[in-house]
């Protein structure tokens, strides 16, 4: 029967495709290298900034799952279509060896010059052209095969296709957790021995004890630290794979509009005068009491004599970073100046997540300006607009004040009494108070402030305790150094972030 047949090939096609997907991680892992990545970005890339923003703003991080999971699928169907050619054209061939050596070439052609790594592909390639020749040999034993026969086959396939992925991620746990002299295509990127140790790490244990002492003058168990753990700092990128880079092989070129170009290697980089800084960093697609608010101590240099040096020149006195992942962003080159390079947090080396080798932070601005894995500073002539401002979004403006209220911020001591505590933040303009409401707004008390830490661009915790009396609507808000009180109009993150006072009704 021609359409049971067609259901086969199709069946082995689509086997084929999962199997170059789970082939391709066997080889690569999570990697700038494994045949998803490409498409992945491709997807974010053509996206538009409409739909980001309608995503960011109703699904969160889950629209994350979305865009890898279209990539997945886009990935499986690519392959599974150039599978089912060959099963079309094995129809007319009799030789299953043949159709797997052409099925074979051609995915090798796609996954190479998706991923351009040409070795790598292999791992795409070969399950495609395997499983092709299989349902050829199978396919060409019985032309006229029942209904029940390709029902069963198609359940084989099925079965084996998920057996290979299966067989993938254990292959992959089981190949990164070898230790291996060179390192696995997945290990993160290291430099020549480990910096963790190195004298430059030395001065960020102080930063790090200040947020500690800081942190108890509260006197609350329930907050949290003002320190933020590496591992729980939040992160957010626009693509699910993030670039793999050394030490060795990064540099940051100064470009465009500039008295002379300039390369600087990590070992010019980490020459220069070390500082320790404890920044806070919020991401502007967040909600008002949204948890991607996190503070660590950076270790790095000021960009400003590295800009200096070349002299920077062009009309609009702005320049464009770029990143590895392919991230850009445009800053004015005087708050550009105030910069900060960092290659460490917390007193580690930086993660790759996190930017390794080098990142910027940019003091006062939303998290989404802090361009990591960068690669390039070009001095431009004429502004334009970065990845965000392109979707919509307003790109390098100024962190809004907040002061949060989180979940573990509510608790009942001992005797009785509602402890409400949180922290706040205000970029470089610093937090001068918190003031709460326990009856929805209609009268104000000032909260008990965390002590002022050394740095300006970073966070404070606030504790304030009553006794309740049926129900409560608490409200916080903060002001700034500068006396502005936070926005009471609540918005949306887009464009320019959320704004508006936290509340929550508490009952007792």
């Amino acid at each position: 029967m021609i359409d049971a047949t067609a259901r086969r090939d199709a069946a082995f096609a689509t086997a084929a495709g999962t199997a170059a997907v789970a082939g391709s991680y066997l080889v690569t892992g999570w990697s700038p290298s494994f045949v998803v990545s490409p498409v992945d970005q491709m997807i974010v890339n053509l996206t538009p900034g409409a739909i980001v923003t309608f995503m960011i703003e109703t699904v969160g991080d889950a629209g994350h799952l979305l865009h890898i999971a279209m990539a997945f699928a886009a990935v499986a169907g690519v392959f599974g279509a150039v599978s089912f050619a060959g099963l079309r054209l094995g129809k007319r061939v009799d030789s299953p060896v043949s159709v797997g050596v052409v099925v074979g070439v051609g995915s090798w052609l796609l996954a190479a010059g998706l991923t351009g790594t040409p070795v790598l592909a292999l791992g795409a390639a070969v399950p495609v052209a395997a499983a092709t020749a299989l349902g050829d040999a199978i396919g060409t034993d019985d032309t006229t095969a029942s209904v029940d026969a390709v029902r069963r086959q198609t359940l084989g396939t099925a079965a084996g296709a998920l057996g290979v992925v299966a067989a993938s991620i254990i292959g992959r746990q089981a190949l990164t957790s070898v230790p291996q002299s060179g390192g696995s295509p997945t290990s993160a990127p290291q430099s020549e021995g480990s910096l963790d140790s190195a004298p430059e790490f030395e001065g960020a244990e102080s930063r790090l004890q200040a947020l500690d002492s800081a942190s108890l003058s509260l006197e609350s168990d329930s907050l949290l630290g003002l320190k933020s753990p590496i591992d729980e700092f939040y992160n957010v990128d626009i693509t699910e794979f993030d670039p793999e880079i050394t030490a060795d092989e990064w540099s940051l070129t100064f470009t465009g509009e500039t008295g002379r170009e300039r390369t600087v290697t990590f070992d010019e980089l980490v020459d220069q005068p070390v500082e320790h800084r404890a920044v806070s960093l919020r991401c502007v697609g967040e909600q008002l009491n949204g948890r991607k608010l996190d503070t660590a101590v950076w270790t790095g240099t000021p960009i400003r004599p590295l800009l200096e040096s070349v002299d920077p020149a062009g009309e609009c006195n702005c320049a464009m970073l770029r990143g590895k992942d392919g991230y850009y962003v445009q800053f004015p080159v005087d708050v550009l100046a105030e910069g900060f390079l960092a290659w460490g947090m917390n007193g580690k080396e930086l993660p790759p997540a996190h930017g390794h080798p080098v990142r910027v932070l940019i003091p006062g601005h939303w998290g989404e300006t802090n361009v990591k894995w960068l690669t390039e500073i070009e001095l431009l002539d004429v502004e334009e607009d970065g990845y965000w401002e392109e979707r919509g979004w307003e790109g390098t403006g100024e962190v809004k004040a907040v002061a949060k209220l989180w979940d573990e911020g509510v608790t009942t001591l001992s005797d009785g009494r509602i402890e409400l505590a949180g922290h706040a933040y205000a970029g470089t303009r610093g937090i001068s108070r918190v003031e709460v409401s326990t009856d929805g707004g209609e009268s104000w008390t000032d909260a008990t402030l965390s002590d002022p830490l050394p740095d300006d661009d970073v966070w404070r915790q606030w504790r304030y305790v009553f006794e309740p009396d049926g129900t409560h609507e608490a409200v916080v808000r903060a002001v700034d150094g500068e006396g502005n009180r936070q926005i009471r109009e609540p918005s949306d993150p887009s464009p320019t972030g959320s704004s508006g006072w936290v509340r929550r009704t508490i009952e007792t």
